[in-house]
């Protein structure tokens, strides 16, 4: 088929995620035909750095023979097999391997399919705990600018106006602390998640956050020591802790898991995209023993979790979380992404010094590059002048892919991009913002 009749199709019939659709009918659509390594390719050869990991999700590149195979050596099998009431050797095994993983104490796994399910998973387990303990504790804690997925128990406790605000009418009540990011100190931002737990002593169920960075919210970075007083709080108060790791899990901080950079354990971990390598749909929340037990009971009792989905725990996307976990482990992935982080950082540095870039903001290799249009002051540029989106797209002719954030650009490239890729990867971006911010 050409890429005309593709187009005619796509304009016909697709709608697209987190896309102005009047804009996207108005150009032409880039049709992803293969990839290898950091690199994609589309239906007319041209080639293009995969600099936002295909939306946060790949970590070893695209085209793993190991993952591959371990897809292909399954399908050989069963491609699918539900849990309820049975189970399977592959997700056994990734359970096993996730515990042994996890920060310690995390003991148990559930799967779903995405983010979002991991995180609605959580919720509804923090919820049915109290209810398991005689309690009924229905109020939740989280932080403004944060982000947890797009089902309505995610946006709940999401606070990002920009993506959340339309559906506040569907969502249940959440009491926002404001961003650590934006206190004027680790004493200010701990004391402010302190007021609110206070003022709703024993009707609190969990406080959700991101550790150390909230990512959609423009790679906000919360002070050091930060999680682990919310940690400390949340024992004092009796409050349950949800760690939204989706983003910041499999290496994106320079740990494993950004909780172990301060030495914490939530009493729930979610996981999702870099779990497959970026492969396939998978995503688990992990809970503690403490957790698990509030729900072991008798059938008269009804103390099961009642929650679900039709692709739970699918073993083609286990065994693909099991390949990528023995690269993480054969490679030394870990240990290799200091020297990676350093590079980053330097080459962030020279990109500073173009007169439209405010701050930039680096957690491992993840990082927000924010666009004003006067540095003095920090005056933003207006949304509707959509000055991130022109960056992207002139990046993108440049042979690079990336998404913005409003007014910031990210760059979260695979954790396989060598050092060369790297500094390619962010010499088109600087250049592309160069470009796009010349006549402000």
């Amino acid at each position: 088929m050409t890429n005309t009749q593709l187009t005619q199709l796509e304009k016909s019939h697709l709608w697209h995620p987190f896309t102005q659709m009047r804009n996207w009918e108005a150009g032409s659509p880039i049709f992803i035909e293969s990839g290898e390594g950091v690199k994609l390719r589309d239906t007319e050869g041209r080639e293009y750095y995969d600099a936002n990991s295909s939306m946060w999700l790949n970590v070893h590149g695209h085209r793993r023979k190991e993952i591959d195979d371990a897809v292909i050596a399954q399908l050989g099998k069963v491609a699918h097999s539900t849990m309820l009431g049975l189970t399977h050797e592959p997700g056994a095994r990734l359970a096993a391997r996730l515990a042994a993983l996890a920060p310690a104490g995390l003991t148990r796994v559930f799967y779903s399919d995405n983010g979002s399910t991991a995180i609605e998973v959580a919720l509804k387990m923090a919820f049915q705990y109290w209810k398991h303990l005689g309690q009924d504790r229905r109020r939740f804690v989280a932080l403004s600018e944060g982000y947890h997925g797009d089902t309505i128990g995610a946006v709940s406790v999401g606070g990002v106006g920009l993506f959340h605000g339309i559906f506040r009418d569907l969502l249940f009540e959440v009491d926002f602390v404001p961003s650590p990011a934006r206190a004027a100190s680790l004493e200010s931002a701990v004391a402010q998640m302190e007021t609110a737990l206070e003022s709703h002593k024993g009707e609190i169920c969990a406080v959700i956050l991101e550790p150390l960075v909230q990512m959609a919210g423009g790679i906000l970075a919360a002070p050091a020591g930060y999680l682990k007083a919310v940690r400390e709080l949340c024992d004092r108060y009796d409050v349950l802790l949800i760690a939204d790791e989706v983003a910041t899990g499999f290496g994106r901080t320079g740990a494993m898991f950004a909780c172990e950079h301060e030495g914490v354990t939530p009493d729930f971990l979610c996981l999702g995209k870099g779990l497959t390598g970026g492969y396939l749909p998978l995503a688990a929340t992990l809970a503690t023993d403490k957790i698990y037990d509030a729900f072991l009971g008798d059938y008269k009792e009804w103390k099961s979790f009642t929650h679900g989905h039709s692709y739970t725990g699918n073993p083609l996307a286990c065994a693909a979380a099991l390949a990528n976990l023995d690269i993480f482990e054969r490679e030394q992935v870990i240990a290799g992404l200091t020297p990676k982080i350093a590079l980053v950082r330097r080459l962030l540095s020279v990109a500073q010094s173009l007169p439209h870039v405010g701050g930039i903001r680096q957690i491992g290799l993840m990082a927000g590059i924010e666009i004003v249009r006067d540095k003095s002051n920090g005056e933003l540029y207006p949304f509707e002048d959509a000055i991130g989106v022109r960056i992207c797209r002139r990046a993108l002719k440049m042979g690079l892919i990336t998404r913005p954030l409003g007014h910031v650009i990210t760059f979260v490239p695979p954790l396989s991009s060598t050092p060369g890729e790297l500094t390619e990867m962010l010499s088109i971006l600087r250049e592309a913002i160069a470009a796009e911010t010349q006549d402000s």
